[in-house]
C-alpha cells in the first residue's frame, strides 16, 4: 500500500491470531456491570500468551464498552474495532457534520494501534471546538495508514503510527464531550494494568518453573519478592474491580491510578528480578520469553508515569483518612 493509498487488511500471523481470539472471544462483560473481575482475568489470560493479541483485543473489548454507554448500536461479532485517542498537538482531526451525527473526517491521527488489523475505528476528533468521538470504516477511500516513523522493537508487531483522513466518511457516537465524561473512561482505562499483569505473571512462570530454584538462594530470593509484588497487585486488581462494581457510576479516578501505577511498577520489578535470577540465557534462547520482556516494557510505558503519581498524590492530600484497614 501506497503512503496515501487506501487501507489494506493485513495478513499477518497476528492477523491470524487475533481473529482467531475474536472468534472464541467477540465480547467480554463490560465494566461495572457485575463481572469486572471475570473482564479483566480475560484480559490477563490473553496477555499471558501474547501481549500484541491483547493490546489489539483490549481495545475492542473497550470500543465494545464504549457503545454500549454511548447508546450505540454494537457491530456484527465478526467486525473488529479499535479506540483511537490520543491528542499530541501536532496531530488532531476534524469531524465536519454533514447530516445530523453523519459527516466527514479530516486530518492525521497518531497512535493508532492496529491500523491495519481492525474494520472500523472509535476516533476522538473535534466538531469545531468541542471534542466529539466519532466511528469510521477503514476500508474506504480517503483513510490511509502512514507508513513512516513507526520503529518500534517491543510492541513491534501492532503498527501504532498515524493514520491520515481524507474527507472520510464518519459518525458521531454520542453528544460532544460524552466520550470523557462517563465512567467507563476510568473503568477501562484500568482494564490495561490487567493485562500488564498477565504478562508479568507468565514472565515470573519462567522463574518460578526454573531448576535453579532449588539450589540457588539468590534466585529464590527473587521468586519470593515477585511473589509478594505480584500477590499485591493481585489484590488491588480484585479490590478495584469489586470498587467499579458496586458503584459504577462512580469513576474512581485514584483507585483506577492507584492500580495502574502498582501494576507499572511490579511489571518492572519482575522483569528485572527474572533476569537477576535467570541471566540472559532465557533471553537469548527462550524466544516467548524474550518477545514477551520486550513487549512489557514497551507496554507499560503507557502508564502517564510521574503525571499519574502527581493525580493521586492530590488526591490523597484531599482525602481525611487515606489509610485504614
Amino acid at each position: 500500500m501506497s503512503e496515501r493509498g487506501r487501507m489494506v487488511a493485513a495478513t499477518t500471523p497476528l492477523h491470524a491470531d487475533v481473529r482467531a481470539c475474536l472468534a472464541q472471544r467477540p465480547a467480554l462483560p463490560h465494566p461495572g456491570a457485575g463481572a469486572t473481575l471475570a473482564r479483566w482475568r480475560a484480559l490477563a489470560h490473553i496477555a499471558a500468551g501474547d501481549l500484541c493479541v491483547v493490546k489489539v483485543m483490549e481495545a475492542h473489548y473497550d470500543a465494545l464498552a464504549i457503545l454500549d454507554e454511548l447508546d450505540a448500536a454494537s457491530p456484527p461479532a465478526d467486525r473488529l474495532l479499535a479506540v483511537w485517542a490520543a491528542e499530541p498537538p501536532d496531530a488532531r482531526v476534524q469531524f465536519v457534520a454533514q447530516d445530523g451525527a453523519e459527516g466527514r473526517l479530516d486530518g492525521v491521527k497518531a497512535w493508532c494501534s492496529g491500523a491495519d488489523l481492525v474494520d472500523a475505528a472509535l476516533v476522538t476528533a473535534y466538531q469545531d471546538n468541542e471534542r466529539v468521538l466519532v466511528l469510521v470504516e477503514l476500508r474506504q477511500p480517503g483513510v490511509a495508514r502512514l507508513r513512516s516513523g513507526w520503529h518500534a522493537v517491543g510492541m513491534g508487531r501492532v503498527h501504532s503510527g498515524r493514520v491520515a483522513f481524507d474527507d472520510a466518511r464518519a459518525s458521531r457516537v454520542g453528544a460532544p464531550g460524552a466520550y470523557l465524561a462517563r465512567p467507563g473512561f476510568w473503568h477501562g482505562g484500568a482494564g490495561i494494568a490487567a493485562c500488564w499483569f498477565g504478562a508479568a505473571a507468565a514472565i515470573a512462570e519462567r522463574l518460578r518453573t526454573h531448576p535453579r530454584i532449588g539450589s540457588d538462594a539468590h534466585a529464590a530470593a527473587h521468586l519470593g519478592a515477585v511473589d509478594i509484588a505480584l500477590s499485591a497487585a493481585a489484590a488491588v486488581l480484585r479490590e478495584t474491580a469489586a470498587l467499579i462494581d458496586t458503584a459504577p457510576a462512580a469513576p474512581h479516578t485514584a483507585a483506577v491510578i492507584r492500580a495502574r501505577s502498582l501494576l507499572e511498577r511490579v511489571a518492572t520489578e519482575v522483569v528485572d528480578r527474572v533476569g537477576r535470577a535467570l541471566g540472559p540465557g532465557p533471553l537469548c534462547e527462550d524466544f516467548d520469553h524474550a518477545r514477551r520482556c520486550a513487549d512489557l516494557t514497551t507496554f507499560i510505558r503507557q502508564s502517564h508515569a510521574e503525571r499519574d503519581w502527581t493525580a493521586l498524590g492530590e488526591a490523597v492530600a484531599r482525602q481525611e483518612a487515606a489509610w485504614t484497614l
